[in-house]
């Protein structure tokens, strides 16, 4: 098990805590995740445990892109990824400030619904995304219009629609998306 990088009390909610993925010991959970209907903006679906498995290796090996399990009391609750804009294919679309971060979110599924759910996780990932960092950026997919709405109810202003190029590596394959950029800052 990792160690925690983030724990955060978040009033009328819970302890929530930030850890780096172990791909070895989160691929079940995490496959179990990506690959459900809800998930398919994430762009995962399909993949076997060991696709996952090596994706979050892969991901662990990089010192500008990091994977982190999020647990409310204990439970794990979400799937959250940040960035360094700089060094991803979105620096194509927008222009890079110091101290952007990108960040992606996946919360888990087969949660009973908990009005708030959401917006109060957010609370304890904007303040671990921003403590060294003065500006969030995400691209979601610009058809995920719940996604969207979600963060514009956070607080995130929104940008410009765009089209994330493709990037075709040895080690990767991400096909080419339109999003929506948005923007917290802090």
């Amino acid at each position: 098990m990792t160690t925690a990088v983030h724990v955060q009390t978040v009033e009328g909610f819970g302890t929530v805590t930030v850890r780096p993925v172990d791909p070895d010991g989160d691929a079940p959970l995490l496959h179990g995740w990506v690959n459900e209907e809800r998930a398919r903006f994430w762009g995962m679906a399909g993949t076997t445990v060991e696709q996952v498995r090596e994706i979050y290796a892969h991901l662990d090996s990089l010192t500008t892109h990091h994977g982190y399990l999020v647990g409310r009391d204990g439970e794990p609750v979400a799937l959250f990824q940040t960035y360094d804009p700089g060094a991803d294919r979105v620096s194509e679309c927008y222009e890079v400030r110091p101290g952007d971060i990108g960040v992606h979110l996946l919360v888990a599924p087969g949660l009973a619904p908990e009005p708030g759910f959401t917006g109060r996780l957010l609370v304890a990932l904007v303040d671990f995304s921003l403590k060294d960092r003065t500006r969030i950026v995400i691209e979601p997919d610009a058809a995920n219009e719940k996604a969207i709405a979600r963060m514009v109810r956070a607080g995130f202003e929104l940008g410009p629609e765009v089209v994330l190029p493709e990037v075709d590596l040895p080690e990767v394959f991400i096909p080419e998306k339109r999003a929506r950029l948005a923007f917290l800052s802090r």
